[in-house]
């Protein structure tokens, strides 16, 4: 794919923030960690408010704020010392935003926020836009499920409609639903903690996500797209440029740019696709922010997503998409760590492997403590390289 480099729009564009200035960073996990390593590189001083302690991107911080997002006088202290605001994650309190706000920019904003925390809005936006979506209906008890059911069909997968990540929050229902049902009782305990979205499950050829960023005078540059693979609903495995059509690859670069349109984003966003066998393609859900398949882009493209984030959100020229070559990432989870700390040894003897760690001092199955990625001449060899190194950290018993 020939992926566009950056073109500007004609609103005038605002003063720039420059190096010397500080990002103030919400959320303090591995997104947070590595935008506050792109900043600093950058020249910028960094501030990370997260009210975990032991969060990774502490440790590149020059200011911390440990404090909850209620903490009206946390928010005082982190707003006085930054110049503005980006965002590690989308599940953030929408008025500790908008307080943020009157003080210093905030981007992207609370309402882009509101849109993207709440599964049934945004794919209501997503329609209203024009970009096709999975089957859908929102639901809220169980007499609105049955009634869903009936109009959506099945297999279908039942959604919270807010929190959810990762498989978190999902009930996969293969068919109709008996009084008896096991998956029943698991659905109706989901419906009972809040409102839901039920998807009508595709017949998926492949997982895709296009990540985009727009400036504050509304120029857009678009990465080639990444394809994705998943174990137990965890990312597993980006391969990018990903092995589709150019038709195809266009058609997702269209739907991202329309969505940073509508959303009126500044800073860079993720929009997960389905491929379905029959050729269609499906929006799934927007992030607001950095993206674990766009970890790639650090050895992959000439402007990483986490320096495209800071460019975004301060006013600076956004960098060029453009590949060095292929690449694929995959992730390093909790799991590997089941028999002690993995033996790095073998992995850094391997030439052209890159590992990052997170700085997470507890390792639990599932969790994402780190990731490795290597470049190569074409796509299908950088996924067969990568998996090959990760299987050279696999625990006993189990395979890359």
């Amino acid at each position: 794919m020939s992926v566009p480099e950056p073109h500007a729009s004609t609103t005038a564009r605002p003063s720039a923030i420059l190096p010397g200035a500080t990002l103030g960073v919400l959320g303090g996990g591995q997104l947070g960690r590595m935008l506050a390593a792109a900043a600093r590189r950058l020249g910028y001083r960094v501030s990370v408010w997260c009210p975990d302690e032991g969060s990774p991107a502490f440790a590149l911080a020059d200011e911390v704020v440990c404090r909850p997002y209620d903490d009206a006088a946390a928010l005082e202290r982190f707003a006085a010392g930054v110049d503005v605001v980006a965002l590690e994650f989308e599940n953030l309190p929408a008025a500790t935003l908008e307080r943020l706000q009157e003080r210093v920019p905030v981007r992207p904003g609370p309402e882009v926020l509101r849109i993207t925390q709440h599964r049934a809005l945004e794919k209501r936006f997503l329609r209203e836009l024009g970009v096709d979506v999975t089957a859908f209906e929102v639901v809220s008890d169980a007499a609105e499920l049955d009634a869903a059911l009936a109009h959506v069909g099945t297999p279908a997968v039942l959604k919270s409609a807010t929190l959810g990540y990762d498989g978190k929050g999902q009930v996969g229902i293969p068919d109709a639903l008996g009084d008896a049902s096991g998956v029943r009782a698991e659905a109706l305990a989901l419906l009972a903690r809040g409102t839901c979205v039920l998807e009508r499950r595709v017949d998926l050829a492949l997982e895709l996500s296009v990540i985009v960023a727009r400036g504050v005078g509304g120029e857009v540059a678009i990465y080639p797209p990444f394809e994705n693979a998943h174990e137990r609903h965890v990312l597993d495995v980006t391969v990018v440029p990903a092995r589709v059509s150019a038709d195809v690859a266009a058609a997702a670069a269209a739907i991202a740019v329309r969505v940073a349109e509508g959303l009126d984003l500044v800073g860079l966003a993720c929009i997960e696709c389905f491929l379905t066998t029959a050729g269609e393609l499906l929006v799934n859900e927007i992030a607001p922010r950095p993206h674990n398949s766009g970890h790639v882009t650090i050895e992959a493209a000439e402007t990483d997503q986490f320096e495209q984030l800071l460019r975004a959100v301060c006013g600076l020229p956004l960098g060029s998409t453009a590949l060095r070559s292929a690449g694929a990432m995959a992730n390093l989870l909790g799991d590997l760590w089941s028999d002690g700390e993995p033996d790095w040894a073998p992995l850094l003897a391997r030439p052209g492997v890159h590992l990052h760690l997170y700085g997470k001092t507890e390792a639990r199955p599932g969790r994402k403590m780190g990731h490795v990625s290597v470049l190569a001449a074409d796509a299908a060899s950088a996924d067969g390289r990568v998996r090959a190194a990760r299987a050279l950290l696999s625990p006993p018993g189990r395979g890359g």
